[in-house]
């Protein structure tokens, strides 16, 4: 059973939690998390398109190969089915598809936790001194992991290549 004090208790721990949203928009380090998750999930998303859109055509184009052998094609046709597998999965290898669409997902589920932990005032920002500084050091700390790591990836995709690093 909740009693009057329970509810009020509730309702003004949600304007607080209301307040300091509309307080945290105004923040720029609220302004950089929410701008940096929208650009981590469309990155993701885009990359995720252009992994499975690389995918399907690969497989649909290896799986037709067999079928036009057995009803005599042309060589022609069946070398250029291989030669358009292996461009495609080169493409794929240079621009990292799979890789980046993880590594993105990744880093924009963790952002938004660290709003979820700020708005609920919760884990390291149950009670540091400067809440929106802490949530400006958290974001761009994630923001650089993630950064490095694509550099890393992008260098041994290019050694992979064949290119320099």
């Amino acid at each position: 059973m909740v009693s009057l004090s329970d509810e009020h208790a509730v309702e003004t721990q949600t304007l607080e939690v209301g307040r300091e949203g509309a307080r945290a928009a105004d923040s720029p380090a609220w302004a950089r998390l929410e701008e940096q998750t929208a650009w981590y999930d469309d990155e993701s998303d885009h990359n995720q398109r252009w992994f499975k859109g690389l995918k399907i055509v690969q497989i649909v184009t290896a799986a037709a190969i067999p079928v036009a052998a057995a009803a005599s094609a042309p060589a022609a046709l069946l070398g250029g089915g291989g030669a358009l597998i292996v461009v495609l999965e080169g493409l794929q290898q240079l621009q990292q598809y799979q890789q980046n669409w993880i590594n993105y997902r990744s880093t924009c589920e963790r952002l938004k936790h660290e709003r979820f932990l700020f708005l609920s005032r919760a884990g390291p920002y149950a009670a540091p001194p400067d809440r929106e500084a802490l949530l400006a050091e958290r974001v761009e700390g994630l923001v650089s992991q993630e950064h490095a790591a694509w550099v890393s990836h992008r260098k041994e995709a290019t050694k992979q290549m064949g290119g320099e690093g």
